[in-house]
């Protein structure tokens, strides 16, 4: 007989396998700047953030198959939703509360079916930076919304490194700023920090470990990758306000030091 205990068990046994299955993957960053918004990561092969329709944008973390999966979910509600009312009914509140959140619930309560590996950040803009929104969606179907800024990656301590980051700013950037913050933020998510123990605690050679110590992890990932970065434009003549950003524009925040202040 299925009990309670046994369905909470397998609900944890299932998050654990997901989790440990996202720690390897490349941060993502989304910061909302003066003409735009931005979504900026490392990818290594495959393409990581995409349109989703004429303000929206979204990215993710995960197995690819998953991240692609939902990419086409919210595309096709996007879409279908454009249609049958008109395009400014097409909202992230929407895509992501009634389309795309209740089946990754449904599949991850679900002991017989293979859990979603995935964490994804969608983007709407607004008319202006502050009516930028963020929403994190979780593989359990869980999401939140944020303003000015939003982060996705492998592990919560490396998303809240990334945050601090990014809380130590109250302004409104404009893109070259947004770039650079943004590239903080990616290192202080992909940078490796394992927990302390009480063997590092007596160490001396950690206690005398210094920062120029510490390789730089957007260095070693460029080593077989390179930074993806796109922008919703808010006052473009174009047709789309989606573009994605050329190598000319990111070459310098690609040479910017580690340690360089933003």
């Amino acid at each position: 007989m299925y009990s309670p205990y046994d369905f909470n068990q397998s609900i944890a046994h299932r998050a654990e396998y997901v989790e440990e299955r996202l720690k390897g993957g490349a941060p993502v960053v989304g910061i909302s700047y003066d003409k735009g918004v931005l979504l900026l990561t490392v990818k290594r092969t495959q393409r990581k953030i995409f349109e989703i329709y004429d303000q929206l944008m979204y990215s993710a973390i995960g197995n690819q198959a998953d991240v692609e999966a939902v990419r086409l979910a919210a595309i096709d509600f996007a879409h279908a939703e454009g249609f049958q009312r008109s395009p400014d009914d097409v909202s992230i509140q929407r895509l992501v509360g009634f389309a795309i959140s209740p089946p990754l619930k449904r599949s991850f309560g679900d002991p017989l079916s293979t859990p979603n590996v995935l964490r994804a950040i969608f983007v709407e803009m607004g008319k202006r930076p502050e009516k930028d929104v963020f929403f994190i969606l979780n593989y359990d179907g869980e999401f939140s919304t944020h303003s000015r800024f939003a982060v996705v990656a492998g592990r919560d301590a490396s998303e809240l490194a990334m945050h601090e980051e990014l809380e130590k700013y109250s302004d409104v950037p404009d893109l070259a700023t947004a770039l650079q913050r943004a590239v903080a933020a990616w290192r202080r998510g992909a940078q490796d920090q394992p927990a302390a123990t009480d063997d590092d605690a007596d160490d001396e050679a950690t206690d005398r470990a210094s920062t120029e110590d510490i390789p730089d992890p957007l260095a070693q990932a460029l080593e077989d990758g390179e930074i993806e970065a796109a922008i919703l434009e808010r006052d473009t003549s174009r047709e789309s306000k989606f573009r994605m950003l050329r190598a000319d524009e990111l070459k310098d925040v690609v040479a910017t030091p580690a340690n360089a202040n933003s």
